[in-house]
């Protein structure tokens, strides 16, 4: 038997490393940055005017001066103008400051007069106000962006200003998502009253394309042992990682450990003590890809997708590693005395701000359908008796 925070490691330990392509941006949203990246230039470029308004010299206002001659009209992305003593230039917002100034006047306190701006004289003005001035946000060359980081809009959009169009992410591994029993049957199509809907393929499809961690080929295998190595020998040449649900614990017709030993694949983990997911089984194929065969109840399935699944696949990605969420319990939960809990729950905040986790535990493993609505699933350490409203728990969204 092997603990969940000792099967996460090793799981880890056992995972390749996927490659890197050059992406255009708009396939790069969710991805991982597998490059450091520089800025372009100096942020901002030059010296930005923040304010609608008029462009003066401080030094002007300091000797005296509240009226000023307009000698032109400054748009953003114009060349910068320039000025005189006692001159100004009218400035719209994102424009460069003009030549000779350094200090903006919003324009609500400037009374304009034909060729002539006056500054109202209750207007508090102070030096280099509205000015966003050059480099201050980044040098030109600076680290703007870290290998590991995923892309979402504010990345996005940091690299777009360092001038790039493409960005090395690492790529999407091709994985074979496969629910294996003679009792599923795809949604839509006719059903016995004996048989029941195929869901665990969904689920699991779900959650790798919502965090963009691979591309899904699913498959529905029966449960044939011979059948089954003929197609998980295909998918294994074919795909990068193979994830199965059912077949792994110790029925007569399951045969996934014991076919996946005959194919060649080395045994890394069979069975943690945790629950719901205690049959989980991962090894490595005779080719080195990481195989999941997760237990077929729907909850067990999507407990164990994201809990090892999806770090394992963010860390062959080379995501950077992300903090722990932890929550707080709301009211009692009965533990386990030998095995890890996973509880899925509900959120709210309370009035300190603090993040509250509700239990809502299914009536089984096989109640999928007590998680919709939830948030994730809170992992509790194994424990004799209840957890105590207000116990601090590690949070893992699905």
């Amino acid at each position: 038997m092997t603990q969940a925070a000792e099967a996460e490691a090793l799981i880890l330990a056992h995972m390749p490393r996927f490659p890197a392509r050059q992406e255009p941006l708009a396939a790069c949203v969710g991805r991982v940055l597998a490059e450091d990246v520089q800025s372009e230039r100096d942020q901002p470029p030059f010296d930005r005017v923040t304010m609608d308004g008029i462009a003066i010299a401080y030094r002007d206002l300091a000797a005296g001066v509240r009226s000023y001659e307009v000698v032109g009209t400054q748009a953003a992305g114009a060349e910068p103008l320039a000025i005189a003593a006692a001159q100004c230039v009218e400035v719209m917002t994102g424009t460069a400051l003009p030549h000779g100034a350094d200090t903006v006047v919003p324009v609500e306190r400037v009374q304009r007069s034909g060729a002539n701006a006056a500054i109202a004289a209750d207007a508090p003005v102070a030096a280099e106000q509205f000015v966003h001035r050059r480099g201050s946000d980044r040098a030109q060359g600076s680290l703007v962006l870290r290998a590991g980081a995923r892309l979402g809009p504010p990345e996005i959009a940091v690299l777009a200003g360092a001038g790039r169009a493409a960005a090395l992410v690492a790529e999407l591994p091709r994985v074979a998502v496969i629910s294996t029993g003679d009792e599923l049957v795809e949604a839509g199509k006719p059903i016995a009253a004996h048989q029941i809907r195929s869901t665990n393929d969904r689920a699991v499809e779900a959650s790798l394309t919502q965090h963009r961690l691979g591309n899904v080929v699913r498959a529905r295998l029966r449960d044939d042992a011979n059948a089954l190595a003929v197609a998980i020998d295909r998918l294994d040449t074919e795909l990068d990682v193979l994830v199965l649900s059912g077949g792994v614990s110790m029925g007569k017709f399951d045969f996934v450990p014991s076919v996946l030993t005959e194919l060649g694949a080395k045994l890394v983990l069979h069975k943690v003590e945790q629950q719901p997911g205690r049959p989980m089984w991962f090894g490595v194929s005779a080719r080195g890809k990481p195989i999941f065969a997760l237990p077929g109840n729907p909850v067990s399935t999507l407990v164990c997708a994201t809990r090892y699944l999806l770090p394992a696949l963010r860390h062959a990605s080379g995501f950077a590693p992300a903090p722990q969420e932890l929550v707080e319990t709301t009211m009692p939960i009965e533990g386990s005395p030998t095995l890890t809990l996973f509880t899925p729950v509900t959120l709210s905040s309370s009035d300190r701000g603090v993040l509250l986790a509700a239990p809502h535990r299914p009536n089984t493993s096989g109640d999928f359908f007590t998680l919709a609505g939830t948030a994730g699933f809170i992992e509790l350490p194994a424990k004799r008796g209840s957890y105590a409203p207000g116990t601090v728990a590690r949070l893992f969204r699905w």
